[in-house]
């Protein structure tokens, strides 16, 4: 009698473990589902830009994204034109240079 009991806890033990590894199984995918196929699907697009499709569908976009810039009033804020303009002086020097060398 005592066997049969101990038989029948670890049935239902191991019933309610199976039972519980599943859903977590179940969850542990669907959060992993909801939040990471997404961006997965996004990287993937990204790295597969030797397809000539996915070229071209990234030229649209860059042209598309400079036709909405030049529509504007300012392109720049101050302090971009500021870092813009720092940058071209470093350049020019570093030009001057190799002419004079």
């Amino acid at each position: 009698m005592d066997q049969k009991e101990n038989k029948n806890k670890i049935k239902k033990f191991l019933i309610k473990l199976i039972a519980i590894t599943f859903a977590i199984i179940i969850i542990i995918n669907s959060t992993y589902n909801m939040i990471f196929a997404d961006k997965l699907e996004k990287l993937n697009k990204i790295f597969s830009l030797n397809e000539k499709e996915n070229i071209d569908l990234v030229k649209d976009k860059i042209r598309l994204e400079i036709s909405k810039g030049l529509e504007k009033e300012k392109i720049f804020s101050d302090k971009d034109k500021k870092l813009l303009l720092e940058l071209y002086k470093k350049l020019k020097k570093e030009f001057e240079d190799i002419e004079t060398n």
